[in-house]
């Protein structure tokens, strides 16, 4: 997926192409996380869509619960959601920091070896 050590760095405008496919993958991960607890929180709590969609986005934004949920499958189910939303930030934030810190350690290293050669 990524350039080997003794490949050259990629050029800045195929390092932005792969930055926009991993905010990409980010984005898709965060519409299905919002589709996993909107549909929870509409079974469960028998939300409405909009009311679904706040309690998903404030769960999943960090913000916590709006209200607490009526029934106790209701409250298992924020439970288990605001865990796996912690896991989300940490992998999108993986995902997108990956390619930052691939190409600064990629450019320190190819310039380190390719130093005294030129």
């Amino acid at each position: 997926m990524y350039e080997r050590r003794n490949q050259p760095p990629i050029s800045r405008s195929a390092f932005r192409l792969r930055l926009l496919r991993h905010m990409g993958i980010v984005l898709a991960v965060l519409i299905g996380s919002m589709g996993i607890g909107m549909a929870g929180y509409g079974w469960l709590e028998e939300l409405g869509p909009a009311d679904a969609f706040l309690h998903s986005a404030s769960v999943l934004g960090g913000l916590g619960l709006v209200e607490v949920p009526a029934s106790v499958a209701g409250k298992l189910f924020a439970s288990f959601y605001a865990l796996y939303s912690g896991l989300v930030f940490v992998i999108a934030f993986g995902i997108i920091v990956t390619p930052i810190i691939h190409r600064i350690l990629h450019k320190f290293h190819w310039e380190s070896d390719h130093a005294g050669h030129e």
